[in-house]
């Protein structure tokens, strides 16, 4: 047999397989989006990263918006919860993902001790007594948040894993399976209960396929999000390690359901999902959240868009080039800014705090449109204006085009 024919795909193509594939080359929904929309978009995705910061929105919000325009969060929200169409777990980060996905991710669960990390291994080594206690009082007394235990928060000032004890061992229990999301408060906070109370009984009779199985269905499923893709692509999506997402591509490369290509200027062998779409043209106007899967591969970012994108909210405000919670700014195929954004809710106004071009782009019609996408998402929240400040190469421009669209 033969060495299989590579095709060879120009960047600008491969943009647009990737836009795609990420749901950006369709049409926004007219008039309102509805949970048919919603559940395809998260189907497609596979997986929707979930963060807790809070300075623009919830990130688990922002991929449909970004997708599908205004969308009423509560619809989301039911397919976590009420639907029970998607579940919580450990995949790219911590995400939703569709509940199909969940007998594919029991490997890990099994193997949490050596996937998990720090003070939740620890515990489960040092205190075994006390994790069974905790899952003892979750299976009495019902659904139970971390701040309902009695626990001593740790003098670590400053630290984003400053969990007490309790804390700890309810999300060892979570990153085992043995436990999971029933909702999330108010405040964000994770409501844990019996995973066999929160799951649909389709689900979890649903057989736990071998792990390398599982891994396949993992890499074949990343692949149809991403549309093309590098190794490092394919393994990072749900971040698999490298010599089991090796023989996964290897095995569906053999099966004809990843075909070899080469992206010009990728410097790096790639695979195109075979149903992948090949759009001539991709028409697309979105603020992208920074735990999108379309950019929150930083090289995939580089390399696909030729935008170099950093997340600042971990770098000191000094040091910072761009902001604290910077989007890209996607128009037609291309990112061609980037805004940092903050909701200011009690003065009512979403407000772009820095924005800033991309070199060769016409930045009077850069600022046209992303004040027209800047007022759809100030809308969407509930927010009564749009404010632009001065800092920022784009910013003259960017407060230019927001005074045009007041009536």
């Amino acid at each position: 047999m033969g060495a299989p024919v590579v095709d060879r795909l120009p960047a600008a193509l491969a943009r647009r397989i990737a836009l795609a594939a990420q749901g950006f080359a369709d049409p926004r929904p007219v008039p309102a989006v509805d949970g048919r929309q919603l559940r395809r978009m998260t189907a497609r995705l596979a997986v929707v990263q979930i963060d807790s910061v809070n300075v623009l929105s919830r990130a688990h919000y922002l991929p449909a918006f970004s997708r599908l325009g205004p969308y009423p969060r509560q619809a989301l929200d039911d397919l976590a919860g009420r639907r029970r169409e998607l579940f919580e777990y450990w995949a790219h980060e911590a995400s939703l993902l569709p509940v199909r996905l969940h007998p594919h991710l029991r490997w890990r669960m099994a193997a949490a001790e050596e996937h998990a990390w720090g003070s939740m291994v620890r515990i489960q080594r040092e205190r075994p007594g006390y994790v069974s206690e905790v899952l003892e009082r979750v299976r009495e007394a019902g659904p139970l948040k971390a701040s309902d235990l009695a626990e001593p928060r740790p003098d670590r000032p400053g630290s984003m894993w400053n969990w007490h004890a309790g804390k700890v061992a309810l999300e060892w229990l979570f990153y085992t399976g043995v436990i999971t999301a029933r909702g999330r408060t108010a405040g964000f906070e994770r409501v844990y209960d019996l995973t066999e109370r929160v799951l649909p009984a389709a689900v979890l009779q649903t057989p736990t396929p071998e792990p390398a199985d599982a891994v396949r269905e993992l890499v074949r499923t990343a692949s149809r999000a991403l549309g093309v893709a590098t190794e490092r692509d394919l393994r990072d999506y749900f971040r698999l390690r490298p010599p089991a997402a090796r023989a996964a591509i290897a095995e569906l490369a053999d099966a004809g359901e990843l075909l070899p290509v080469e992206v010009a200027g990728w410097g790096a062998p790639a695979w195109l999902h075979p149903q992948a779409r090949r759009p001539r043209w991709v028409r697309a106007r979105a603020l992208v959240s920074p735990f999108d899967s379309l950019v929150w591969e930083r090289p995939r970012v580089a390399r696909v868009f030729g935008f170099r994108y950093r997340l600042e909210i971990y770098t000191p405000a000094a040091r910072r080039v761009h902001g604290y919670y910077v989007l890209p700014f996607l128009l037609g195929d291309r990112l061609v800014a980037r805004v940092d954004l903050k909701a200011d809710r009690q003065a009512g106004v979403l407000r772009v705090q820095a924005a800033f071009a991309e070199d060769g782009v016409d930045r009077a019609e850069v600022a046209a449109a992303l004040a027209e996408e800047l007022a759809l998402m100030a809308c969407w929240m509930q927010l009564d204006a749009v404010v632009a400040g001065e800092r920022g190469d784009l910013a003259a421009e960017l407060a230019a085009a927001v005074g045009r669209l007041v009536p």
